[in-house]
């Protein structure tokens, strides 16, 4: 072989080999389809919606989703749960009532 063709393989194995390092960020969370909100259940008292949201369990991210809140003695001022950056990261505020 001559010394170009050798010089050439090298290169190209190195640049394989390196095209399967990971050195960029991880990939984007996919956004959920849009959520359909159920009709309420039957109840004697008011719900309200609480949509879903992504949530970290220590190793991957899941989607949990929406649910119906009873407003029961609450009325209706409910603060629907965050994402909050923060000084040590992301950190998830959930839903409470106002």
């Amino acid at each position: 072989m001559k010394y170009q063709t050798v010089v050439g393989l090298l290169l190209g194995g190195c640049l394989v080999l390196a095209s399967c390092a990971s050195s960029g960020p991880p990939a984007p969370i996919p956004a959920p389809l849009p959520e359909a909100i159920p009709k309420p259940p039957v109840s004697p008292a008011p719900m309200i919606w609480q949509p879903g949201h992504w949530d970290w369990t220590g190793s991957s991210y899941v989607w949990i989703p929406g649910q119906y809140v009873d407003t029961a003695g609450h009325g209706g001022n409910w603060m629907p749960g965050w994402w909050e950056k923060t000084d040590g990261g992301w950190a998830w505020r959930p839903g409470h009532w106002m």
